[in-house]
């Protein structure tokens, strides 16, 4: 059995038992923190931050792995 018939068996046994409110509680509850923390952030900075970030690591030489004996 794969892993999503697995998620969808959950979730539909969460459903039936009336359990989804209280599983899916910390899910939401972590997502609407972090709307509120991205929410806090202006939007040309954070478009910025990611182009930095993708310039910074686009431009970096990858590591030569070291050699074993």
């Amino acid at each position: 059995m794969n892993r999503i018939t697995r998620w969808l068996l959950l979730v539909a046994f969460l459903i039936v038992v009336g359990l989804w409110p209280a599983a899916v509680a910390p899910v939401t509850l972590a997502l609407a923190g972090a709307d509120l923390v991205l929410a806090a952030i202006p939007g040309p900075v954070l478009l910025l931050s990611v182009g930095v970030i993708w310039l910074w690591t686009r431009n970096r030489p990858t590591p030569t792995p070291a050699k074993t004996a």
